[in-house]
């Protein structure tokens, strides 16, 4: 008998997914249903497979959840985050495995306990990053202890950007993922991580001008400015006692300095609505953001204001993004800045459909062993195919896939809310990635510590 796997959500990550699931589907013995409210983004041949069912889904419909649900063995969850709990509630009401890529939500933490009696296994936070950052890490620093060595730095970078071939713009960078997400980073709080035992923070308008840089062997230089809060899992590895770390997001050397300019002027600000905005042309919309002058261009007024020279980069870059085009509209009532930049950016970023994007995670652990400190370094490329199969999609549904099976298969048994950071979890997860492809090359290396030199002021 078919064991029946539910994904609920259909959206651009899920591409490798479905597809791992029907690969396995014949020696695995699974029935795959797909329920989404749009089934439109579902691929033909996932529809047309012998071994799959689609379903309009709705979860706001109780009866319609609640029975697709209960014909389930296990619950993958791709919705937006702010609906596992939805789901979540239900699967631990009738007795359903749950997987998610998202970060535990609050309510779903709050089940824990429920969970664990139930000998139930909630896995989150099994996609890209958070995710293959986890298992990644784990496996690492747990070497290093199993040697009794002992944690001193460690830190952590990830960026879903454009592979080498489709790099053509003067940013290096194209959407790969949620735009909005990239238009509001950095957000709501100062960015707080640990440095040399000393708690450091810093304010989203100074973000995105302290940065650290780095090599990737044959994939050259990048920079990475700190996530929110670096010390959210300080207590799930165990580095209560580390003197160093430092999470962030990577981008392109020369991204985060052009990016500040947005940071500046308030255009990345979510926080009102622009009276008139969908009437307004780009010109008009950077006009909002600079003094008033009788007699001067919005291009001479954005240069003096923020001391951009006509032959600076910078410049090139917002000329680029057709920002001072005085026909194209906004075309969006009641917009916030962010929402209008996301729009711009839209125009220029989106990938083309043979484009190509590119994922990389660097890690960085230093550690004391018999007196001597050492340093391990750590990095994964994994590179997309075209627009419709992205490095991003992969790296982010194939684990939820095969950590789905694994429960299944009984070879993931600790019961729970959880991240995958067990060696139940993260060895053969791990293993099978890199049969696909996904793969970190770990470097031995001089012990740096945290270099102030490659920071920028």
């Amino acid at each position: 008998m078919d064991r029946q796997i539910l994904v609920i959500g259909a959206g651009k990550s899920t591409a490798f997914l479905l597809d791992y699931f029907l690969n396995k589907a014949q020696e695995e013995h699974l029935h795959l249903t797909v329920g989404d409210l749009i089934l439109d983004t579902v691929p033909r041949h996932v529809k047309e497979h012998p071994r799959c069912s689609t379903m309009h889904l709705d979860i706001f419909n109780d009866d319609q959840r609640i029975e697709a649900i209960k014909a389930a063995d296990i619950v993958v969850s791709m919705l937006p985050a702010r609906f596992h709990g939805t789901v979540a509630k239900d699967c631990l009401a009738f007795q359903k495995h749950l997987v998610t890529a998202s970060y535990i939500q609050p309510e779903i933490k709050a089940m824990d306990a429920a969970v664990k009696a139930a000998g139930l296994v909630f896995m989150n936070e099994i996609g890209l990053d958070p995710g293959i950052d986890h298992m990644s890490a784990m496996k690492v620093i747990d070497q290093i202890r199993d040697k009794g060595g002992k944690l001193l730095l460690f830190e952590s970078f990830t960026g879903g950007l454009v592979a080498p071939e489709s790099d053509n713009n003067l940013w290096n960078y194209k959407f790969t993922w949620n735009p909005r997400n990239v238009v509001v980073a950095g957000q709501g709080g100062a960015a707080k991580f640990i440095q040399e035992g000393t708690y450091k923070y810093i304010p989203y308008h100074k973000l995105f001008r302290r940065t650290e840089f780095f090599e990737i062997e044959g994939y050259g230089r990048f920079e990475g400015y700190a996530n929110r809060d670096s010390l959210n899992y300080r207590e799930a590895y165990g580095l209560q006692d580390a003197l160093t770390i430092y999470r962030g997001t990577m981008r392109r050397v020369g991204f985060s300095k052009a990016w500040n300019i947005f940071v500046q002027l308030g255009m990345t600000d979510d926080s009102y609505v622009i009276e008139n905005s969908e009437n307004m042309s780009y010109r008009d919309f950077v006009n909002l953001f600079l003094p008033y002058s009788p007699t001067d261009s919005v291009e001479l007024k954005l240069r003096h204001y923020l001391k951009i020279d006509q032959d600076d980069i910078m410049w090139e870059k917002l000329k680029e993004l057709n920002l001072f085009d005085a026909q194209k509209k906004i075309n969006i009532q009641q917009a916030t800045p962010a929402q209008v930049l996301q729009k711009i950016l839209e125009d220029s970023w989106t990938l083309s459909p043979n484009d190509k994007d590119m994922i990389v995670m660097y890690h960085k652990f230093g550690y004391e062993l018999h007196g001597k400190k050492e340093q391990i370094d750590a990095n994964m490329v994994v590179l997309g195919e075209h627009m419709g199969r992205t490095a991003m999609a992969k790296t982010v549904g194939l684990p939820v896939a095969m950590a789905t099976l694994l429960i299944l298969n009984k070879k993931i048994t600790t019961p729970g809310v959880q991240i995958p950071i067990a060696r139940e979890v993260y060895s053969p997860l791990l293993k099978e990635l890199e049969a696909h492809g996904i793969a970190f090359k770990e470097h031995q290396v001089p012990y740096l510590g945290y270099n102030p030199d490659s920071v920028a002021s």
